[in-house]
């Protein structure tokens, strides 16, 4: 049975309310009739049950209450499920009130997670995408939509507003009401203001992305490679920033990061905003700039950053047609670069997760079909109608998708089609280039109206189940296509003959283990798989674990992808932006150095010896890191942090930075901060440990320039 008040008893009086503001002329007309409407609603008192006792919950110090740490605030409830695109677009919504009304200001936005599918369920994959989303609000994993049930609450998004007593006050479903949002809000605190109910406690938030040791990835989206070159894109969509690397994982570039922007221009001054797909070719490399609802474009050979489509904010065409840069797009989630009209490369693929489609950008300097030539630089739909279903259709705007999230160009006859992962169908569907046709390849269910027909189970075509699959690769010379199966942890591959889809490699529970045999290596929500070196590697973005591995097609095996940023053989990498130490766990060791003197434009060497216990090996699955920085004087390293991974103890880590030639003047010694993660475990077991460690290094400066090295020696036993 239901709790005594639900949105149903709401819809009513906010029915009214809404149609009174849609009449409304003035700001002043909007904000007198909210008011009025909560001294109704505060005369009827609709309190919300509590939170249910034993739920886990993220972001916090421990478990919230209404009656309690609520209590006296007005809340927010955001109901939603991490997969869900729509869920996505409301967070730059709550970032933008959060950033305006704080804890103390009386506002407590508080997620509630109820999941759509079994995966979604798990604690850890939700704390995965509240770091991944950037969620700074306390967040509960109602697993078995507890609340949800009682306060009928019927899709993804919902946003609930209460009082400080835990009373309802306003729903709003869906995307698109960040007007509404804000105004009833802020009369709600105005409200409950200026009857003195409002209490400015704080709430006990505590972030677990302020405990993490920094990574060279973080949750990698998208992998893509050129052949003909050898090289490597990977989105480091956590880190807002593409990597070029070659072959062997030899970094070459790194673009944009580590905070989110949105700027083109030079490669050292370009920002993205959480990119995804990516696709690479010669010296282009493209870029689904999902947060920013842009297509953009490096260039390799001139250094720099253009947009080539979307105007950086999210846009509701379902159509399209205009030239890119004037072109309003939303959440393209995957690129890949095809041909249309029988003319190679003169097409972007684009798919479009925001509104459920499948576009192109036909780029303004690829070649384009004979009597064509008008359509350069122009974007537009080419499939889908923009409703949210999984509905095939021999004509390509009747057919519908859901949350189009990975693509996959067979150009080659008999094929000629594109290949798309229907994300919240759980569905891969095909896209002939040559009457426009969408059709089920494996998968879903044929009711298009059922997103729910998912699972983990190999078969033939509608027979075969997957779990929100993200990412696709083509191989022509197999007619094999493989599938990054994300919520399921495996890779799987089709026979594009047959339609018979089978598991490759995984178990189909998340982790992190490195096997000789394929069906005992983990994965985390695998979000991108690229085929290299003939069609015998496949590169797998490993999304939660900060990973690219690759599975060797010839001898079964799957391996980690050593991007080249090891301290020991290689340059760090330097993540520019502010320079801010991630913290550390209490049990730190901490140690103080002697000062050392230095001179302007001086090299300093830090050589750093690392001791383990006897019996122990590092852990070559897990992250063991090191972290330079200089908090407070981040001039010394260009406001920027370098890091490393920590990938040998045989012989001293050599960390090396070159001072500014321009030194500021200091009466106080400025330091540099070296911090280790350092993870290892028993050669005998299964027992894995992390320790931590800290060296404080006091610099005494002499505004002389100095050429030569300097050397300071570091140690520690683990």
């Amino acid at each position: 049975m239901a709790f005594q008040w639900s949105l149903s008893t709401l819809f009513p009086i906010q029915s009214q309310l809404d149609l009174a503001l849609d009449d409304a002329t003035t700001q002043q007309e909007k904000e007198t009739l909210v008011l009025q409407c909560l001294k109704k609603l505060d005369e009827k008192d609709l309190k919300i049950p509590e939170f249910q006792t034993g739920l886990e919950w993220l972001n916090t110090e421990g478990p919230l209450s209404l009656k309690k740490e609520l209590a006296g605030k007005v809340v927010l409830l955001d109901f939603f499920t991490y997969c869900c695109i729509n869920c996505m677009h409301i967070l730059p919504d709550l970032h933008q009130l959060e950033k305006k009304h704080s804890v103390k200001d009386g506002l407590v936005v508080v997620g509630v997670h109820s999941a759509k599918f079994p995966n979604e369920k798990v604690l850890e994959n939700i704390r995965s995408a509240v770091l991944r989303y950037d969620i700074c609000h306390p967040v509960v994993n109602d697993s078995e939509a507890c609340l949800w049930h009682e306060l009928e609450v019927s899709c993804w998004p919902t946003l609930v507003l209460l009082g400080p007593r835990g009373n309802l006050l306003f729903s709003l479903v869906g995307e698109g009401h960040r007007d509404r949002l804000m105004l009833f809000t802020e009369c709600a605190l105005r409200y409950y203001r200026e009857q003195g109910l409002l209490k400015t406690h704080t709430v006990g938030i505590k972030l677990y992305r302020d405990s993490l040791p920094p990574s060279i990835l973080s949750f990698p989206g998208k992998v893509a490679i050129d052949n003909s070159t050898k090289r490597l894109a990977i989105a480091d969509t956590g880190h807002h920033r593409i990597l070029v690397v070659s072959s062997s994982g030899q970094l070459l570039y790194a673009v944009g990061g580590p905070v989110s922007g949105r700027k083109d221009g030079d490669l050292s001054e370009a920002s993205f905003n959480s990119p995804q797909g990516v696709a690479i070719k010669g010296d282009s490399v493209y870029v689904a700039d999902t947060e920013n609802h842009l297509i953009r474009k490096i260039d390799l050979s001139e250094g720099r950053v253009s947009t080539l489509a979307g105007v950086g904010a999210q846009g509701t065409d379902r159509d399209g047609g205009a030239m890119g840069p004037q072109q309003p797009i939303s959440s393209p989630w995957d690129v890949t670069l095809g041909t249309a009209g029988g003319v190679e490369d003169n097409v972007l693929w684009i798919a479009m997760a925001g509104t459920h489609q499948i576009w192109a950008l036909f780029l303004a300097d690829g070649k384009l079909p004979k009597g064509s030539e008008s359509k350069a630089g122009v974007c537009m739909r080419w499939a889908g109608s923009g409703n949210e279903e999984n509905r095939n259709n021999a004509y390509p705007h009747k057919a519908s998708f859901a949350q189009p999230s990975g693509l996959a160009l067979a150009s080659q006859e008999p094929w000629s089609c594109l290949y798309v992962a229907d994300s919240e169908s759980s569905t891969i569907r095909t896209l002939s280039l040559k009457d426009g046709a969408v059709k089920l390849l494996v998968g879903g269910e044929r009711d298009p109206l059922n997103l729910f027909a998912f699972g983990d189970v190999d078969g033939k075509g509608v027979d075969a189940k997957l779990q929100h699959p993200l990412g696709l690769a083509w191989v022509p010379e197999q007619s094999l296509l493989y599938v990054a199966d994300s919520y399921n942890h495996k890779i799987k591959v089709v026979d594009a003959k047959t339609k018979q889809c089978s598991t490759l490699a995984g178990t189909g529970e998340a982790g992190n283990t490195l096997s000789p045999d394929f069906n005992k290596s983990c994965f985390n929500e695998p979000g991108g798989v690229c085929v290299g070196n003939g069609g015998k590697l496949l590169y797998v973005a490993d999304t939660n674990n900060h990973q690219v591995k690759v599975l060797d097609l010839v001898s079964k095996t799957v391996s980690l992808f050593p991007i080249s940023m090891c301290c020991t053989d290689s340059v760090p990498v330097k993540i520019s932006g502010p320079a801010k130490a991630p913290t550390l766990p209490k049990s730190a060791a901490k140690k103080e150095m002697p000062p050392v003197a230095v001179s302007a434009g001086q090299s300093l060497i830090m050589s750093l010896t690392l001791s383990l216990p006897e019996g122990t090996k590092l852990t070559e699955e897990a992250p063991s890191c090191w972290a330079l920085t200089a908090e407070g004087n981040e001039w010394l390293l260009d406001n920027q942090v370098i890091t490393g991974d920590i990938l040998n103890l045989s012989k001293p880590l050599s960390i090396s930075t070159k001072l500014p030639t321009n030194m500021k003047d200091s009466s106080s010694n400025p330091s540099l901060s070296l911090s280790v993660w350092v993870y290892y475990c028993k050669e005998a077991g299964n027992t894995c440990m992390m320790k931590a460690a800290s060296f404080t290094q006091p610099l005494q400066i002499s505004a002389t320039p100095n050429e030569e090295e300097v050397t300071v020696a570091l140690a520690h036993a683990i």
